[in-house]
């Protein structure tokens, strides 16, 4: 698995594209839920050529299946709010390991704030609805990440949530966009991350504020 702190993502450089940002909740197309709404509605903004994918990926998806948007773009302090805690939570843990090693292990699931996508507007956490809007199980809930399932290939899910994974990951790819291995719900397009994993000489997205 490669980490967001992996050192050669970490060097990828960033070339500015200067895309805006679009309220997904504008987008007539996408079904935005509201688990993570803040007052105002910074979770619900993307890169356009995110949002391009996600309809793309939209059209690719089995009769009667709907992204569900969850998270979008997220703000530089809440990322390191986030990540802080996290890093907290492990040296709780294990008191006896070093900075070094927290921070890796951190990283596993949470970005560390200097290369999050979602800092970007490049990353999008979300799942598969029906078209009636109610949410269809995939193996874990969206952002639990305390236990292994959430790994994207995990094998410790049902066949059914195996089947539902694969329904989701088959029409993103197609459209262009990566997944982060430890989180089968987070995916991005145009952040660091995918330009290392598409071997891109630079990423067109880098920090932004709605």
């Amino acid at each position: 698995m490669v980490l967001l702190s992996d050192p050669e993502v970490m060097a990828t450089p960033v070339r500015e594209s200067g895309e805006p940002l679009v309220d997904l909740r504008n987008v007539g197309a996408l079904r935005i839920d509201q688990r993570l709404a803040d007052p105002d509605g910074v979770y619900a903004h993307l890169r356009v050529g995110v949002v391009d994918r996600l309809v793309m990926a939209q059209t690719m998806l089995p009769p009667g299946f709907r992204l569900l948007v969850v998270e979008g773009h997220r703000p530089l302090r809440i990322q390191r709010q986030y990540f802080e805690a996290h890093v907290q939570r492990l040296r709780d843990r294990t008191p006896d390991a070093d900075e070094a090693t927290l921070w890796r292990q951190a990283s596993r699931y949470i970005s560390p704030p200097e290369i999050a996508p979602h800092v970007a507007g490049a990353a999008v956490d979300l799942t598969l609805c029906t078209v009636d809007g109610e949410e269809i199980w995939m193996g874990t809930e969206v952002n639990d990440t305390d236990t292994t399932a959430c790994h994207t290939d995990s094998t410790d899910i049902s066949d059914e949530a195996r089947t539902n994974r694969e329904r989701l990951a088959s029409a993103l790819r197609t459209a262009g966009l990566v997944n982060y291995p430890s989180e089968w719900w987070h995916w991005s397009y145009g952040d660091r991350y995918w330009a290392h994993l598409t071997h891109a000489d630079h990423a067109p997205y880098g920090p932004v504020e709605v």
